[in-house]
């Protein structure tokens, strides 16, 4: 196992994630699924700069993105698009494409059940024919309730997986089997033979070991599986506006440069923009906690 990271949390130049990462012991990133911004003739140099590389990609299911909805036009536009980020990690050769189905914040459905699984697996078979030439293996993750209504627990993704193909993974977080799953332990060991990632924050959402997970358990159940992947972090600091609040420099108080949709994505999940010092402080603290027991 090796440690990777996200850069969707926070805006910023991807020279200035790589460095962090580099400095911090991380051996890959997980690149936003954002093709349109990110090209691969300029990404690769800044890789190999910080001798880092690309892991994979994960949906960023904003706005039209949702591969179940009721409209057969959005569910196209949603493949292609999903199409286009593999093509992405294939340039920066990258192995792994985690995919969230449907669009993250959207708790009700489009359709009857029997429709939405038939538009996903429909949806996702074109995918996974895509991705199988190109070596790049899926990974079907799994949201909290308070996310998406569709694919909640491991049990269900991997059921999802198994209906596209038989490379057709799993992608598990530790953030949001804590809430889903009755033993998220028994979870990790039941999507073991298709786990092809998995993503990285406590209970809190906060990095590794500020919150009350036992880690070392976590890794020894991803070993005792076989899994030899990416723990790729994926915190998201709550933003305490209080005055309880522990850690007072962690908005940015600089204007940022970000859309209005990765503005919209990243204040859903509890956040806000977060100040470079405390990011960094974050990403070091979950590297020092889990490097020692990979």
């Amino acid at each position: 196992m090796h440690l990777s990271m996200h850069n969707w949390m926070r805006a910023e130049p991807l020279e200035v994630t790589l460095a962090r990462l580099a400095k911090y012991g991380y051996e890959s990133i997980e690149i936003s699924g954002e093709p349109e911004q990110y090209k691969p003739d300029e990404v690769q140099p800044l890789l190999e700069k910080y001798n880092l590389r690309c892991w994979g990609s994960v949906t960023l299911m904003l706005g039209d993105r949702n591969l179940v909805s009721g409209s057969e036009d959005q569910r196209k536009a949603s493949v292609q698009y999903t199409k286009d980020c593999i093509d992405l990690v294939s340039a920066l050769n990258g192995t792994e494409m985690t995919i969230v189905p449907a669009t993250v914040g959207k708790i009700t459905p489009d359709g009857k059940p029997e429709q939405e699984w038939e538009w996903a697996v429909a949806g996702l078979k074109e995918i996974y024919a895509h991705a199988q030439p190109l070596g790049i293996r899926l990974a079907i993750e799994p949201l909290n309730r308070f996310e998406t209504y569709f694919i909640n627990r491991g049990a269900q993704a991997r059921a999802l997986a198994e209906a596209v193909g038989d490379e057709c993974g799993v992608c598990l977080d530790a953030f949001h089997i804590n809430i889903e799953e009755q033993d998220l332990y028994q979870t990790i060991a039941d999507c073991g033979p298709r786990l092809a990632d998995f993503h990285v924050a406590d209970n809190n959402r906060m990095p590794a070991g500020m919150g009350h997970y036992d880690w070392k358990r976590v890794v020894d159940s991803l070993k005792a599986v076989g899994y030899d992947g990416a723990l790729t972090a994926e915190f998201v600091a709550p933003v305490d506006r209080t005055p309880a609040n522990p850690f007072p420099n962690a908005l940015e108080t600089q204007p940022v440069d970000i859309s209005d949709e990765q503005m919209k994505f990243i204040e859903d999940h509890g956040s806000s923009t977060l100040s470079e010092e405390f990011y960094d402080w974050l990403t070091q603290q979950n590297a020092e906690h889990l490097l020692p027991l990979i």
